[in-house]
């Protein structure tokens, strides 16, 4: 239905043992909350599908006490899931999308949830449902998909959701049509992932799942013969070399912790390891940063740095000591993906842009 006052949108981005939700009337947060499931995490489920009538629940009780009747929604709009290459863009969900998710031939993932749980609520509004600028957002230029062995091609993963819409964010502060500007895009979370874009598209990536910096529990780029050795070792299986790769890796193999301001702290009472490790971070952090700043030639408009260690003054300023030769950098802290998701609806409703069906690209 449309409302008489701004469209009234609700935003879904299911994780690992939670759910963030968040009803905007506009742009305009009304209310937002995050949803734990501490069943899930005790009792993870074999398929992230099978958490579907959980997580719908969830989102049916959370409009149910901000007040929402059944009809009042304008959109819904989910986290993409792990999808096969796609453009950017905002995607009106479909039969074909919610089939790929549930095979989940790309990896089984909490986000692969966003769209179902979008298309059951608005089934229930009446109303449209989308996902925004999935993480398999591909729009790489054929240089950089080349790798150093034939048959395999660099794959674009990244935080496409959160980097796209700083960049539009800062392009609409500094008065410029995104297509107009050359920027390196940093998200700086659990994971890390960078982009270079160019023309409005992600021409280069920066893949966590592959490559570049470690983080919080992701390894990054690790000495290829290293892996081969994980790969044989006694009782090794691709399952569990995946795992020490990606979820028990960065910060975590090496200090026992996920969390950066916990790493910080123990930098800063002394703890040599500590300080090292994150130094190290912050070192590689940069140089990838570079190397993109490399695929644009050195024509960089802006370093833009996002996610939730953009809130971390010492990391941030660690960054930017090694990159503000290239470009002003500019820092856009959180992970703001629920207003990223609304305004990919937002942007739909009002005629700015339109929805791309997923099902025509497949």
């Amino acid at each position: 239905m449309t409302s008489p006052a701004s469209p009234l949108v609700l935003a879904v981005n299911p994780g690992a043992g939670s759910t963030k939700l968040g009803l905007y009337r506009g742009e305009t947060l009304v209310v937002e909350e995050k949803l734990h499931h501490p069943e899930l995490l005790a009792h993870p489920a074999r398929y992230a599908w099978d958490e579907l009538p959980v997580r719908v629940a969830d989102a049916r009780a959370f409009l149910g006490a901000a007040g929402v009747a059944r009809g009042e929604l304008d959109a819904v709009a989910g986290r993409g899931g792990l999808l096969p290459p796609v453009r950017s863009g905002t995607y009106a969900v479909d039969a074909a999308m919610l089939r790929d998710l549930e095979r989940a031939e790309r990896g089984e993932h909490a986000s692969n949830l966003g769209a179902p749980v979008a298309q059951h609520i608005a089934d229930e509004h009446g109303c449209p449902a989308f996902i925004v600028d999935p993480v398999s957002v591909d729009e790489l230029e054929p240089i950089a998909r080349v790798s150093g062995l034939a048959g395999v091609e660099r794959r674009s993963f990244s935080h496409a959701l959160n980097m796209r819409a700083v960049a539009r964010r800062y392009a609409k502060e500094v008065q410029r049509q995104e297509d107009e500007l050359s920027l390196v895009v940093v998200h700086l979370g659990t994971g890390a992932s960078l982009s270079a874009r160019r023309g409005g598209r992600m021409v280069d990536v920066v893949n966590p799942l592959d490559e570049g910096p470690f983080s919080g529990d992701r390894a990054g780029g690790v000495p290829v013969m290293a892996v081969v050795d994980l790969c044989f070792a006694p009782r090794a299986d691709a399952k569990g070399v995946r795992r020490r790769l990606f979820g028990d890796g960065g910060l975590y193999s090496h200090l026992g912790t996920r969390d950066a301001r916990e790493a910080l702290a123990r930098a800063d009472a002394g703890d040599a390891q500590a300080r090292l490790v994150l130094d190290a971070m912050c070192y590689q952090l940069a140089k990838s940063v570079g190397g993109l700043a490399a695929a644009l030639e050195g024509k960089v408009d802006a370093i833009l740095l996002t996610g939730g260690m953009a809130h971390l003054a010492p990391i941030v300023d660690a960054v930017r000591r090694r990159i503000a030769w290239i470009a002003p950098v500019h820092v856009f802290p959180g992970e703001d993906e629920l207003r990223a998701l609304a305004e990919g609806a937002l942007r739909v409703l009002a005629g700015e842009e339109k929805a791309l069906r997923y099902g025509e690209l497949t």
